[in-house]
């Protein structure tokens, strides 16, 4: 047998298919047991994409069979996942199409406009060095680690001041919806 997986390795085609040739069948009959002939089949040719793509990382080939079930349990579970995610995306399709109409509203429009002008006040209401941190980190995805050395500081300081930013926000932000709501 490492032989058969020294050829595939050495890239020799028809140890491919020799190698497809003794172990499909045994692994198309798992995943008959499990699947639809059909998504069996089509579960049988990705067991053997990437039992080939991953040849190289194999560490005891005596045990090729057992590897190969193993990966056609992967597949099969990957399979199921798919397809349970799938069936629980269209069961929300009513009420996506709900969210949908609302969303469109201008009612939902007006608050959100609201929203955006209550966070764009707080923000403008923090000072400078604050304001920058947070841009930088949440607009521009620049993580803290890289932060440091941009405002000439150490990590430690540059993740002390990004939560002292963001404290100083949520402050600013609760106190301008509490302020709204009495006026």
């Amino acid at each position: 047998m490492k032989a058969l997986v020294n050829r595939i390795l050495d890239g020799d085609s028809q140890a491919v298919i020799e190698f497809y040739n003794l172990y499909s069948p045994k692994i198309l009959k798992y995943l008959n047991v499990k699947l639809s002939p059909e998504d069996a089949q089509e579960i049988l040719n990705d067991v053997f994409f990437e039992a080939v793509d991953s040849l190289t990382l194999l560490r005891n080939k005596d045990n090729i069979s057992a590897w190969l079930y193993k990966i056609a349990q992967n597949k099969t579970a990957d399979y199921y996942r798919k397809k349970k995610i799938k069936s629980i995306i269209l069961s929300q399709v009513p009420f996506l199409k709900i969210i949908a109409s609302e969303i469109s509203d201008p009612e939902f429009q007006f608050e959100k406009n609201k929203i955006r002008d209550e966070i764009e006040k707080a923000f403008l209401s923090l000072p400078m060095q604050y304001r920058k941190i947070l841009k930088l980190h949440y607009e521009d995805n620049i993580p803290v680690k890289d932060l440091a050395p941009v405002l000439n500081l150490s990590f430690k300081a540059a993740e002390s001041l990004l939560y002292r930013a963001r404290q100083s926000f949520k402050t600013a932000y609760d106190s301008s919806l509490n302020s709204d709501h009495w006026l």
